[in-house]
């Protein structure tokens, strides 16, 4: 479902549990209440927020800003549930590609892009900010005729 104020402390847990440079409850708001490009997700079981993602859409292309499952939920399927919905929504919404940054180090994340028909194309240098490892620049192809992504 879309995100909400309502849903921000289960985020803000997941997202300080998740990584090292954690977005603060204003970036969240800001993205939520100002960025008109931005769209978010939550995943819920039980009420309480146990996955979210998030993209921008810039004209025709998609950019997830990020995807995160709360420690206790990971590998059941939540992160692949809420990638399918940002590709769904972004088609939906007109983006006719997507692109991401992902860890180097991050190989769980990677295989999951790269099972959804994300290629890698190529390495942004120092791109983390905590320990300036390495992103890797995946692409993926949206195909809008028959509004079904491949």
């Amino acid at each position: 479902m879309p995100m909400g104020s309502q849903h921000l402390d289960g985020v803000l847990a997941i997202e300080r549990s998740s990584f090292p440079t954690p977005w603060s409850r204003a970036s969240f708001l800001n993205e939520l209440y100002t960025n008109n490009y931005a769209f978010y997700y939550v995943c819920l079981w039980e009420n309480k927020v146990v996955g979210y993602a998030g993209m921008w859409i810039i004209l025709d292309e998609a950019h997830i800003t990020n995807i995160a499952v709360h420690p206790d939920f990971r590998r059941c399927g939540i992160g692949e549930l809420l990638l399918d919905t940002l590709i769904k929504e972004a088609v939906k919404l007109g983006a006719e590609r997507m692109t991401l940054e992902v860890r180097i180090s991050n190989i769980p994340a990677q295989r999951l892009y790269e099972k959804k028909g994300f290629v890698r194309s190529g390495i942004r240098k120092g791109y983390y900010t905590d320990n300036r490892e390495d992103a890797i620049i995946m692409w993926k192809t949206l195909h809008q005729a028959g509004g079904r992504d491949e």
